[in-house]
């Protein structure tokens, strides 16, 4: 009779040990939101944790170093004369390393194109411009990559040394044809590197990032990478990438609230460059029509000095995984487009 009630003390005790174990591994996960609000940052144009347009040093998401957390997001930036769809995913790993995919979608209602367009069809060769320039769309799939190497902007802000980490993008333009025939870059696709530092001031409620970021992209490679000069066997190219600095400053109103603003610097890659139009260039259309190009013609058909891009941004988390971003854009010349300012929407959630 002992044996039997030793029995089954044995058994109860090992049953409540198995219940003990399984519930704390039920409430154990491998996601984790342990960071204090909006210090993540919101999600980039090209997919990675920071403001709208500058990657910062912090790792997407509100994981700690002890979790995983993943967020989706959705970008809208309608301007005079393109508008912006970017959606993707982000990963972050124990606070240390974070990874993204965007997809990119610029739809263009451009009247310079349009007068692109009736060129090609008067020379018999729209085809050769490598879209519809009636109804041009260009697409681009961005792949992210960031690892802290050390700071804590969150936990370790009394100390000076800010949090620094080193990232990059495989940006692969889809619109190849176009990009490199017609707007005369060099390259389709490339990579992107950079370094960010973030120093969070929690006594005066302020982050400031610095960003340097090593590449050769035109408009963040909507336009291509680099540029070439001339046709066929003459054809020379210069894809060599430069350092370019960007910077944001965000002020948080509350726990849940922050504004700022960026700036983030560009190239000349295509500046004063002409739109070709079936192998033609500017200088070579003269020719052919016999006449001096009207400004109104020339400056349809040259791409204008790359202008640096600025925002102006609010952010808003009404709940820890759901935040907005809206923004005023500067983003200047664009291509054969001025003038391109408008509004940003930016919708970011996590998991």
């Amino acid at each position: 009779m002992n044996e039997v009630h030793g029995s089954g003390r044995m058994w109860g005790r090992s049953f409540a040990l198995a219940a003990a174990l399984l519930t704390s591994t039920s409430a154990w996960s491998w996601t984790d939101d342990g960071k204090v609000w909006l210090t993540g940052g919101v999600v980039t144009v090209d997919g990675a944790g920071g403001g709208g347009a500058v990657p910062w040093a912090t790792i997407s998401g509100y994981e700690t170093r002890d979790g995983i957390n993943g967020g989706v997001h959705y970008t809208y930036a309608p301007l005079a004369n393109y508008t912006l769809h970017s959606y993707g995913a982000t990963w972050g790993f124990y606070d240390r390393l974070e990874l993204s995919y965007t997809n990119s979608v610029l739809p263009v209602d451009l009247n310079n194109l349009s007068t692109v367009a009736l060129v090609g069809t008067l020379l018999g060769d729209n085809a050769a411009l490598g879209t519809d320039p009636w109804n041009t769309e260009i697409k681009m799939d961005i792949y992210g990559a960031k690892l802290r190497l050390f700071g804590d902007a969150v936990y370790n802000s009394q100390n000076l040394i800010p949090q620094v980490a080193i990232g990059g993008f495989y940006k692969v333009n889809k619109d190849k044809t176009f990009v490199v025939d017609t707007l005369g870059a060099s390259k389709a696709k490339d990579w992107e590197a950079y370094v960010a530092a973030t120093k969070i001031f929690f006594p005066i409620s302020t982050l400031i990032n610095v960003t340097a970021r090593y590449t050769a992209a035109n408009q963040t490679g909507l336009t291509g990478f680099g540029s070439c000069e001339g046709t066929g066997n003459s054809k020379t190219c210069d894809d060599g990438k430069e350092v370019r600095l960007e910077a944001s400053i965000a002020y948080l109103l509350n726990k849940n609230t922050a504004i700022g603003g960026e700036w983030q610097q560009h190239g000349s890659n295509l500046d004063g460059r002409s739109v070709n139009v079936g192998g033609l260039d500017l200088t070579g259309l003269t020719d052919l029509l016999g006449i001096p190009l009207t400004d109104g013609l020339a400056n349809a058909l040259t791409q204008r000095k790359e202008s640096d891009w600025y925002d102006l941004f609010f952010a808003y988390a009404p709940t820890k995984n759901l935040s907005f971003t809206m923004a005023y854009l500067m983003l200047g010349n664009i291509a054969v487009a001025p003038g391109q300012h408008g509004y940003y929407l930016s919708i970011h959630a996590t998991f």
